[in-house]
């Protein structure tokens, strides 16, 4: 046996001596193992330690020396980005701020505190270079998110901006994971629809753009609109199911550039069947909001420390108050008593009836702790056709709740819904809605129970956790009045 492995030992030797030395050097690549590609996020930690590691992304930083050069890379998957460090004849003209790089070599522990692991690089390739002079950031510079925002397809290089991309993504997933685990099943409801949910005709009709379109004629039949709310496509699911959800698009077409509008955001919405009190649907609103900001916080905290430091200082302490006290609930009516009470000067004017300004709802959560706050119970005119009608309330209101939070004023909005059909059929014939909404009628007609649910705004929820002022500056690409630049 060991003649014979000897003998197989002789013929492999002999055969490699025969072989050319470009071949020879082939064998060999051929026989070294692999680099383990790895995430910033992981070499950082000190995944792979000792081994002969392969690490792809952007440089954030050049420092070059007599002896050694330090490169900051970084491939979004973190924060904090993953020093290299390089004997200086790897330097190289176009290794700068922004150029694309795979770097192999060695994680190793580093000597600095700060950078407990570093990558000890034996090969720098460039993928694509970038001109420093032309780059709009800037090595050292902390640039503002106002300034970042003039550059909607480059902003995600910067750290603020690839921060909120994390906590946005992780924040989807805990809003998923709340409904998951309350047992509500998820709907896509459509971005195409014929329903103008709001009545606020705030809508963009979706017609072709094919010339060969005779003029007049409707590609769907009837106008069609892109959507302000599944609301009524989640009202249809819950006759078949107890709680229902969608997280989606959504878009109004209101002709305002403000900090607080945008034309296309993301809502969250929910309905609950069998209910007829709205501390069910307060329970949700309450519950989601704690659980999404309590795992952000969890598997965000670098990121969102970011915001909390630079962009928001002292912020953290508002959501940790908010995290730690139940939220308050104000009738419209002791709402309106609240605010006329105010020595606070107010643009629009107070009195019972009126609805609720950006000013009247951020004055009630300062009055309540500077805590988020439900107020119920809104006269009967202000909300739309679906909600359900007080009948035993001394003044005439609906049972409609908002929830309103720091910084930001209204987050979420729901209500009981009119089951009612006798009731709901009066209104939509008030409204000349009849015909519209025969379907709507359907669903009370046949199998109704008392429901409700709620909407919140996504950009929000974020502003509110992050203290951001600007709603452009929580969402990838911010469509508004008068800009689309991509």
């Amino acid at each position: 046996m060991f003649q014979s492995a000897a003998k197989t030992f002789s013929v492999a030797t002999t055969t490699a001596a025969t072989l050319t030395r470009g071949t020879w050097f082939s064998i060999r690549h051929y026989c070294n193992k692999t680099p383990a590609r790895l995430r910033v996020s992981e070499a950082v930690s000190g995944a792979e330690l000792g081994a002969n590691v392969k690490v792809q992304g952007w440089i954030r930083s050049v420092r070059p020396q007599k002896e050694n050069l330090f490169l900051h890379v970084n491939d979004g998957s973190s924060l904090q980005s993953l020093q290299v460090v390089a004997s200086s004849e790897l330097n190289h003209p176009l290794l700068t701020l922004g150029s694309a790089v795979e770097v192999t070599g060695t994680l190793r522990k580093s000597p600095r505190q700060k950078q407990p692991f570093e990558l000890q690089a034996d090969h720098i390739h460039i993928v694509g270079d970038c001109n420093p002079v032309d780059f709009p950031f800037k090595i050292k510079e902390r640039h503002s998110l106002e300034y970042i925002r003039q550059f909607p397809h480059l902003r995600c290089r910067t750290n603020a901006f690839s921060s909120l991309l994390r906590i946005r993504s992780e924040a989807t997933t805990a809003v998923h994971s709340y409904f998951k685990e309350n047992s509500f099943v998820q709907i896509h409801t459509p971005v195409i629809t014929s329903n103008d949910c709001e009545g606020a005709g705030e809508l963009f009709q979706v017609e072709p753009s094919s010339p060969n379109n005779e003029e007049g004629e409707k590609f769907f039949s009837v106008p069609a609109f892109l959507t302000v709310s599944g609301q009524l496509h989640l009202e249809v699911m819950s006759g078949a199911f107890s709680r229902v959800y969608t997280f989606g698009p959504t878009f109004r077409a209101e002709n305002s550039q403000s900090r607080r509008h945008l034309a296309e955001f993301y809502m969250v919405e929910a309905e609950v069947s069998f209910t007829q009190s709205l501390e069910d649907l307060t329970k949700v609103m309450e519950d989601m909001f704690r659980s999404a900001t309590e795992h952000v916080l969890a598997h965000c905290a670098e990121d969102v420390d970011l915001f909390h430091k630079h962009v928001a200082p002292g912020h953290r302490d508002t959501v940790e108050v908010m995290l730690k006290n139940r939220f308050p609930v104000l009738t419209y009516s002791e709402a309106i008593d609240i605010l006329k009470k105010s020595s606070q000067k107010f643009a629009f004017p107070i009195y019972w009836g009126c609805d609720l300004q950006t000013e009247h709802e951020k004055y009630l959560v300062k009055h309540c702790g500077n805590i988020p706050v439900f107020v119920t119970d809104y006269p009967y005119d202000l909300k739309p056709f679906y909600a359900r009608d007080n009948l035993d309330h001394p003044e005439h209101t609906a049972a409609a709740v908002d929830l309103l939070v720091p910084g930001v004023g209204e987050l979420c909005g729901g209500s009981l819904r009119e089951e009612r059909l006798d009731l709901l059929k009066a209104r939509l014939e008030e409204a000349g809605l009849e015909d519209t909404y025969s379907w709507y009628l359907d669903l009370r007609r046949f199998g109704s129970v008392p429901h409700g649910g709620f909407g919140m705004g996504f950009e929000r929820f974020l502003q509110c956790i992050l203290g951001v002022d600007n709603i452009k500056d929580v969402i990838a690409f911010p469509r508004f009045s008068h800009s689309c630049p991509l």
